[in-house]
């Protein structure tokens, strides 16, 4: 996202933009990889509910949130790309309140990865968690990129 000081994240946060909803899918290739035609959209607050669950030592994933949200809903998925869009929604709210902050560099892209998309970067999401008692590690030597290690082990559960 750009301009981030400009925007406010908190008002977004809660914009529902007509959300929940199930929407039918019929592009076949979205179907055979989603494995389902259910789509479902979660709105930005219920990321930022799903994200304060998450104690101190423990981790969610995207990946999780989504399936918790189409397990929930009776979908067979929820939609990846907002997905991705909305937790970086709670975050930027989050850093911009002064109090009652939601934790959500406790929350990785896949495989354990740290995202770039949150406030103040790699750099900051890697101290909070490494405060919290992870080891972030560095893979690649072009195409770097940060990860929690064994970050399986500190899954939290939905």
């Amino acid at each position: 996202m750009a301009n981030e000081d400009k925007k406010d994240f908190n008002a977004m946060l809660m914009d529902s933009k007509d959300m929940p909803k199930v929407q039918i899918i019929t592009d076949e290739k979205s179907i055979e990889k989603y494995g389902g035609d259910k789509m479902y959209f979660a709105p930005p607050i219920d990321y930022d509910k799903v994200m304060r669950l998450v104690p101190c030592g423990k981790l969610l994933t995207v990946g999780t949130i989504r399936d918790y949200f189409a397990k929930q809903s009776g979908a067979d998925f929820t939609e990846p790309i907002t997905a991705g869009i909305f937790v970086s929604i709670v975050a930027w709210a989050s850093y911009q309140r002064a109090e009652d902050k939601t934790p959500y560099w406790r929350t990785l892209k896949a495989n354990g990865e740290l995202n770039a998309k949150y406030p103040g970067g790699i750099e900051a999401q890697k101290e909070m968690l490494e405060n919290e008692g992870h080891t972030v590690v560095q893979k690649g030597r072009t195409n770097i990129k940060y990860y929690v290690k064994d970050y399986e082990k500190a899954l939290f559960t939905l």
